[in-house]
């Protein structure tokens, strides 16, 4: 399966931030980050308007794996927090 097909996005009214089950460490560095915005317990479990976008980007940079990127909500491509 490629990137594209395993890569699910979670939209918010300014950022969207997408996830690779795949690729998750499960590290729990978002969990605890953020957990307004990340709760597993929740469906959806990634929910980017429970914090600000600023914090939102703080905790999704803090991925160890790149399992969680960030895309601007305008709906283009993802890339990881600073570019690329």
């Amino acid at each position: 399966m490629s990137d594209s097909e395993s890569r699910k996005r979670y939209a918010g009214g300014g950022i969207d931030v997408t996830f690779d089950p795949q690729m998750c460490a499960h590290a729990g560095e978002c969990v605890r980050g953020l957990p307004s915005v990340f709760d597993v317990q929740a469906r959806p479990w990634i929910r980017p308007d429970g914090a600000s976008a600023d914090a939102v980007t703080e905790v999704v940079g803090r991925c160890p794996s790149g399992a969680l990127q960030l895309a601007p909500a305008s709906g283009d491509a993802p890339g990881r927090p600073g570019g690329s």
